[in-house]
């Protein structure tokens, strides 16, 4: 199939650019695909909410563009920053006018505060944030009759010039997999946006769903798009340490701005200590002092305690939470929750403009995969979802324009081959995949986590190229399954990451090396 724009990926950034996209020009035909169910994705499960400035007599975009460069430790660009704080607001007005749900008090929005906001202004949801947007915004999409929506979908590679006897520097869609057709299908497109998330399942303690495999960043990567800051991965201070079903859950940052405290095993509230913001400092740093405290004590975690929040608002205010750690016979607020780090964001990805274009003709990339400048070398708490609304805004104006611009012909498009592998198997069960897939979780969390060292990022770089080999190996020798496919993004991913690790020569944000501790 050939249409006008092939968005890959259905989380807050996808979505709001395909309606976005679909207002501005109904006949833009675009393509939507989702990994698996629409409702999954990391979208889903982001707890927090959005920043945004809505209290002007405290509060002040000023004040919000110097929290984000403080937080981003010097590596932000402030033209960016300023334009996504600047634009804050009417992304939000708009989300509300679409039937998006926000917390209130008094007829007012409430403001939550999170670590390296020096004021109050996360707009939120309970502890439900990203599921509600999530859901209003899929109702939204499917409301228009010039989208077109596949769900269990898996991007394998992207079509470029690689695929063509014509050299345009263009990317002109993507080779997907149909599990429902069970084949691997060629979809064209004037335009392929990426907002396939990050690759938080690098790491064996991740907030992300299982999905979260870097499927836009290793397409990009394969295609020699260029990508920067990937080693800027910032790891959550506070996951619940007991995984529920198989998956880490996380216990939002809003539970310290709410009065939560954080303390080890001799009951010290050591951040208090660590920095003059305590237990509200930026996440980089309150995710170090954790894992050092973990480490001392020769424990498995520290505590976090929410006995300062009355029993109504922990019911009100974080009921998923709440009723998570009643389920595990954590009483609150009575009893302390013990909380760990866990991986959590990519603060790089593939490097785009302000306009979300990469440098390949064609392409764009929205969301946690792409590298916009805002975050720095570390995210500012619920800067995330802002980022995605306004950047999908941008790209979708953009790219309006953009189809107004000369393009290859219909009949240029027909020449593009079909996928030439062996094609695709819904047989998962590969020998070997899970197993190196569980390996290279244990390499990237031993060597390349919070803590890193010039020869642990050596020895990682070698085993993860023996991984590699492997890989590819199974590659060439087995039809393409999800989970091969989401193990061949994984290793890329973690080899480009680890290289460019061993190339930072100083300890900024999220990224600390002990060999050049500053």
């Amino acid at each position: 199939m050939t249409k006008d724009i092939l968005v890959i990926g259905t989380g807050i950034s996808g979505l709001t650019f395909a309606i976005k996209v679909a207002e501005e020009n109904p006949k833009t035909s675009l393509t939507l695909i989702s990994k698996s169910d629409i409702k999954e994705g990391n979208t889903r499960y982001a707890q927090g909410g959005i920043a945004v400035v809505r209290n002007l007599k405290k509060d002040s975009t000023e004040k919000h563009f110097q929290d984000t460069l403080v937080a981003g430790d010097g590596y932000c660009d402030p033209k960016v920053v300023k334009f996504v704080v600047e634009e804050a607001n009417q992304r939000l007005d708009e989300l509300i006018k679409w039937g998006t749900s926000f917390d209130k008090k008094e007829k007012k929005l409430d403001l939550g505060k999170e670590g390296g906001h020096s004021e109050s202004r996360i707009v939120h949801y309970k502890d439900q944030t990203g599921k509600q947007i999530q859901e209003v915004l899929i109702t939204k999409v499917k409301s228009f009759s010039n989208i077109t929506i596949l769900e269990n979908h898996t991007l394998v590679d992207l079509i470029t010039d690689h695929h063509s006897t014509i050299k345009k520097n263009r990317c002109y869609g993507a080779y997907v997999i149909s599990q429902e057709r069970e084949e691997i299908i060629k979809i064209t497109a004037k335009i392929t946006v990426l907002s396939t998330g990050g690759a938080g399942s690098l790491y064996a303690h991740t907030t992300n769903p299982s999905v979260a495999t870097g499927d836009g960043l290793g397409a990009a990567y394969r295609a020699k798009v260029l990508m920067n800051h990937l080693p800027y991965v910032q790891f959550h201070p506070t996951a619940l340490k007991y995984k529920i079903d198989g998956k880490v859950f996380l216990i939002t940052e809003a539970v310290r701005g709410a009065g939560g405290k954080l303390c080890n095993s001799a009951q010290d509230r050591f951040m208090l200590k660590a920095d003059p913001r305590a237990d509200l400092a930026p996440r980089d740093i309150v995710a170090r002092e954790i894992q050092k405290q973990i480490q001392e004590q020769d424990a498995d975690s520290v505590w976090l305690d929410g006995s300062e929040i009355p029993k109504m608002e922990w019911k009100s205010r974080f009921p998923t939470i709440y009723n998570t750690c009643k389920s595990l016979g954590i009483n609150l607020p009575k009893d302390p929750i013990p909380v760990v780090p866990a991986a959590h964001y990519f603060c790089g990805g593939i490097k785009v403009n302000k306009h979300s274009e990469s440098e390949l003709k064609g392409l764009y990339a929205i969301g946690e995969c792409s590298a916009t400048g805002l975050h720095g070398a570390n995210r500012l708490a619920s800067n995330s979802l802002l980022e995605a609304l306004v950047f999908a805004h941008r790209a979708a104006i953009n790219c309006i324009e953009f189809l107004g611009k000369p393009m290859p012909s219909e009949a240029f498009y027909k020449t593009l081959p079909e996928w030439n592998g062996d094609g695709y198997s819904k047989n998962d069960t590969i020998k070997n995949v899970q197993r190196l897939r569980k390996e290279l979780q244990e390499i990237m969390t031993t060597n390349v986590g919070i803590f890193k060292t010039n020869k642990g990022l050596k020895q990682a770089q070698e085993k993860i190229n023996n991984i590699y080999i492997k890989v590819q190996k199974l590659y060439n020798q087995n039809k393409l399954t999800n989970s091969l496919c989401e193990l061949r993004n994984m290793v890329s991913i973690a080899y480009l990451l680890t290289k460019q690790a061993q190339e930072i020569k100083e300890n900024r944000g999220v990224f600390y090396n002990h060999n050049h501790a500053r």
